[in-house]
């Protein structure tokens, strides 16, 4: 059967014009699957029927293939097995209606009220960088705004005093968000203080959050600010820390603490509130756990 094959490569090189890359990807895919049809005897492709397909990607994810592998797999066979139907070599095309395996969705990792004590306390706020950090990540944590949010901030989007944050989402919707008395305290000791060491003089920069530059700090720059003080804090699974795992701890300590679903929802600006509730779940995982550990009857 392999005789197919070369034909099959052929026609993905020179009438799809895929890469060499994607091309290997699919050879290599395909001459497993026609190896797994001969140690059966079958001889000819349109001996091939639905069932061997789903016998052969059940094989792959017994042997522990990543569903990511199982599904490039299945795009393979399908444009094989539709390329066979379309030069009417086969009589049927066995791959028809036949879904990929929908991944697992992981649930947003979540920090304990300890892990975000020590992380917050993580910078040296003795110098300019350390308290901007201190600044930053008290925010996040206070507000939920994503990090191209907080980013986007500027020195007026921040009132210490009233104890509010007023950010835009990328689609330029507006929310006002309440911060606790401790991320104002952290801010203001930034502006007061600290802003000006970091700001260029000759330069006039809005932004709240300055690199080492002067200018704008950048959504990487904060990405390695996070795991680097993450790691600092000697927090579990710290390489798998996102800004966005404190948007989704502050998200579930709220729950947590017995705020209410759509107030919870309108400070994330989440459109849809399904999407909120994921914390929901997690917040009652949580404390089924602490009555289970405390109550004397559990």
């Amino acid at each position: 059967m392999k005789s197919h094959l070369q034909p099959f490569m052929q026609y993905l090189s020179e009438d799809k014009g895929l890469s060499p890359s994607t091309l290997e990807s699919y050879g290599r895919d395909i001459s497993q699957f026609l190896e797994f049809a001969a140690g059966r005897g079958i001889a000819s492709p349109d001996e091939i029927r639905r069932t061997h397909l789903l016998q052969y990607l059940a094989e792959l994810r017994g042997a522990g293939r990543a569903v990511a592998t199982v599904n490039r797999s299945t795009v393979s066979l399908r444009a094989f097995f539709h390329y066979l139907l379309k030069t009417r070599q086969i009589s049927q095309d066995p791959t028809l209606e036949m879904d990929k395996i929908k991944p697992s969705k992981k649930p947003p990792m979540i920090l304990s009220i300890g892990e975000v004590e020590r992380l917050l306390a993580a910078p040296d706020v003795t110098g300019p960088q350390g308290m901007r950090d201190k600044a930053m990540l008290e925010l996040l944590y206070a507000t939920g705004i994503r990090v191209s949010e907080l980013i986007s901030l500027d020195v007026g989007d921040v009132q210490t005093g009233l104890k509010y944050a007023r950010c835009s989402s990328a689609s330029g919707k507006e929310r006002i968000i309440p911060i606790g008395t401790i991320a104002a305290d952290s801010v203001a000791r930034y502006t007061d203080g600290m802003r000006d060491k970091l700001l260029r003089s000759s330069r006039e920069e809005p932004a709240l959050f300055l690199n080492s530059l002067g200018g704008r700090l950048t959504r990487q720059g904060f990405w390695k600010i996070i795991k680097k003080y993450a790691r600092e804090a000697d927090i579990a699974h710290a390489q798998d820390i996102t800004p966005h795992t404190l948007r989704h701890s502050f998200a579930a300590h709220l729950l947590e603490g017995g705020a209410d679903l759509r107030s919870v929802q309108q400070m994330l600006g989440h459109a849809d509130i399904s999407t909120t509730q994921v914390y929901s779940g997690i917040a009652r995982k949580n404390m089924k756990e602490v009555y289970e550990s405390h109550h004397p009857r559990a």
